[in-house]
């Protein structure tokens, strides 16, 4: 039997999904979802729905870690208390730039896989690895990207709302950085921890990622291959959050980006 509010998959244990208002369609894969791949009215408002309601996950996420580790430190119980309060503006911030474009909640299908994924994790140290080191950073390079492509098509006011989340976003990153090399200080231990969670992060994402190009997702967008997915390494931003140049650097060679990797005989 499985035990209570988990489920299993593909010989994982993942976690319930939350709660979520009944006009939401929650989805487990990429092919059920409806990205249009451009910058259509429609698409814009499906990309504004998808962060908002991943913004909406990030609440429960850091809020389930302030509840579930009462013996964490202090200061890291503050740093996610306020960044559920941070997630929780950034809801309300994409909820109005929504409307402002016609659209409403529960208009296109969610995920929630962060939080199955995530909330699986049973130590605190492996869920900000995966939630603020590895999820949120990579939020930071998507979207990036996107708000260039925003102001390309004009839409000026969506990509000054995501620039202002990004701001928060460094910060849950950054202090996810500083607590994990506190905290493996402690105890060395933790980094086998970190190390498993990533792990289990990396075997849920080839689960449930599309494996080839060729595919359709559900309004007839073909969806790329994973390895054209990356999206282009925001540098400026995680060094802000205090990724380290190597650490930087290894990002841009697993992205593809290794000619713009400094050589040794440069460095």
């Amino acid at each position: 039997m499985n035990e209570i509010g988990y489920f299993k998959v593909g010989g994982m244990t993942l976690r319930e999904a939350p709660a979520r208002d009944t006009c939401f369609k929650v989805v487990y894969s990429d092919a059920e979802m409806h990205e249009f791949g451009d910058m259509s009215e429609i698409a814009r408002r499906e990309m504004i729905h998808r962060h908002m309601t991943n913004e909406m996950t990030s609440v429960d996420m850091a809020a389930a870690c302030v509840a579930e580790f009462p013996d964490a430190p202090w200061d890291l119980r503050m740093e996610l208390a306020r960044q559920a309060w941070d997630e929780a503006r950034h809801v309300r911030a994409l909820y109005r730039r929504l409307r402002e474009l016609g659209g409403h909640k529960g208009e296109f299908p969610i995920s929630t896989l962060e939080w199955n994924v995530t909330c699986a994790v049973d130590n605190i140290a492996g869920r900000i690895a995966i939630q603020n080191r590895t999820l949120e950073a990579g939020a930071m390079d998507v979207m990036g990207g996107i708000s260039r492509s925003l102001r390309a098509a004009g839409d000026n006011d969506t990509a000054n709302t995501l620039d202002c989340i990004n701001t928060d976003e460094v910060q849950h990153v950054r202090f996810s950085n500083r607590w994990i090399k506190r905290l493996a200080e402690m105890d060395r231990r933790v980094l086998m921890k970190v190390a498993m969670a990533i792990r289990f992060l990396t075997q849920a994402n080839s689960m449930f990622q599309i494996k080839d190009g060729g595919e359709v997702n559900a309004v007839g967008t073909a969806l790329a291959s994973p390895e054209n997915r990356i999206p282009a390494v925001n540098v400026e931003d995680r060094k802000l959050a205090e990724f380290s140049d190597d650490e930087i650097n290894e990002i841009l060679r697993q992205a593809g980006y290794r000619s713009l990797v400094p050589t040794e005989e440069a460095r």
